[in-house]
């Protein structure tokens, strides 16, 4: 049996202040690497899946560097390209009290922005794969770039693979005349399993989302309300078995509430999972991609519980929240422990 999960994106340096200093003060910074499908993958990895990374990076040092760092974490890169001119960056300003966090893209002709149609092999890429990880972030880099991915997208869905899109909707990236709605919507047409917040969903789909404002962790969803978005949203996206969205309230910058949905659309049934009330959040960057990562990661073993996925999925989300960096560096145990435990307690 084909156990093999593609990822496709970008892998970024992201460059930050020590001690929640402002971008312009001090005279160090500090470096990690990011991107949204590669903390996906290294997600996927540290759960002791058989991921693949596709991307392209630079020749040279930098290049380089990126490319041991997928390879610490045991993922598969024999299809990553090489060539452009640099790898792209992110510059991360860490909120703190009631300041927020803030984000400069410095992605423009970095290796994936230059990245052309037929510069992958697809067909052997997916040879021996199972599922296609994919991402909105992709599609918004350039035109070249979304096309390379509707490419590969198409490819897997002719050959069988589960498409996994995540909307991740970002409007700083989005500049070389494409409607972000009409991309993100035709890439939804082929997918099997859609992840986003509220906020992407409504960008996707067009319809309002409904609000999320609970407060701590005995909130209650309003699951009729739930219910009937999903159901207007199957109607949209015909494809796509499951629907999962992601719910986080920022009461403060180091205090975030978190939960989940979950739409079986063959079913046409909603499930939730507990609330968590975080506090204190040491870093959020990444907590959308450990989710996603958790929910893969549980699909591919346990199938359709649909609610043991989405408790899994999101205990991985949780607990990323304690990690310093962009990657969600827990294993399996650590995420079924984390289920079932307050948490806290010293492991001896």
């Amino acid at each position: 049996m084909k156990t093999k999960i593609v990822t496709f994106g970008e892998i970024l340096l992201r460059i930050s202040k020590p001690e929640y200093q402002r971008l312009f003060q001090g005279h160090r910074m500090l470096g990690n690497y990011g991107g949204s499908e590669a903390n996906t993958a290294i997600s996927l990895a540290c759960m002791g899946d058989n991921v693949e990374y596709v991307t392209r990076l630079p020749h040279g040092a930098m290049g380089e560097a990126a490319l041991m760092h997928l390879r610490e974490f045991g993922l598969k890169v024999s299809h990553v390209v090489r060539g452009g001119e640099r790898l792209g960056t992110y510059y991360f300003e860490e909120a703190v009290a009631m300041r927020n966090s803030h984000v400069i893209y410095d992605r423009k002709n970095s290796a994936m922005y230059s990245l052309k149609r037929g510069m992958i092999d697809w067909e052997n890429v997916f040879a021996d794969a199972a599922v296609f990880h994919c991402s909105g972030i992709t599609c918004a880099i350039s035109r070249d770039s979304m096309e390379s991915t509707m490419d590969a997208i198409k490819l897997a869905a002719a050959d069988g693979l589960t498409i996994v899109c995540d909307i991740n909707y970002r409007k700083n990236l989005w500049g070389y005349g494409m409607e972000p709605h009409d991309v993100i919507f035709n890439m939804m047409q082929y997918s099997d399993i859609v992840f986003g917040d509220q906020n992407e969903w409504e960008v996707a789909s067009g319809v309002p989302h409904i609000p999320f404002v609970a407060t701590d962790d005995k909130c209650e969803l309003d699951k009729d309300a739930y219910q009937e978005y999903f159901q207007k949203m199957h109607k949209l996206f015909p494809k796509c078995k499951k629907m999962i969205m992601a719910l986080r309230n920022q009461l403060a910058s180091s205090h975030h509430v978190l939960t989940g949905v979950l739409y079986d659309a063959v079913e046409g049934k909603l499930y939730t999972t507990k609330m968590y009330d975080i506090q204190p959040v040491v870093d959020p960057m990444g907590v959308g991609d450990a989710f996603v990562a958790g929910y893969i990661h549980a699909h591919q073993k346990w199938g359709d519980d649909n609610q043991y996925c989405l408790n899994f999925a999101l205990s991985a989300s949780a607990l990323k929240n304690t990690i310093p960096g962009d990657q969600n560096l827990v294993s399996e145990e650590e995420v079924i422990s984390n289920l079932t435990s307050s948490g806290g307690r010293i492991q001896r």
